[in-house]
């Protein structure tokens, strides 16, 4: 989404935050992640930023302008069925 491609660089970030999960399956499931940058999972982490089910970013009313400039994206996430199903309960906390 970012172009970033760099590992030092990129989070595995979790839908569902660990702590919520149900079980170690959950925790682990590949589709409760997004590979994002760091600063993306800082925002994602946070709900500050979600994601609508065609991968586009949907950006919080209390982000400045500047961190809304800073979280920068060239193409959408590529999301699976698995991924949306999840996101909609990340839209339930994000904050707008």
């Amino acid at each position: 989404m970012t172009g970033i491609s760099d590992p030092a660089l990129l989070r595995a970030s979790h839908i569902i935050p660990w702590a919520e999960c149900k079980n170690d399956f959950e925790r682990l499931n590949v589709y409760n992640g997004l590979l994002l940058s760091a600063l993306w999972d800082a925002a994602f982490d946070r709900a500050l930023v979600t994601f609508d089910d065609h991968g586009i970013p949907e950006f919080s009313s209390s982000l400045s302008d500047q961190a809304r400039c800073s979280l920068t994206w060239i193409s959408p996430l590529r999301l699976t069925p698995s991924h949306r199903s999840r996101l909609i309960l990340h839209r339930a906390r994000f904050s707008r």
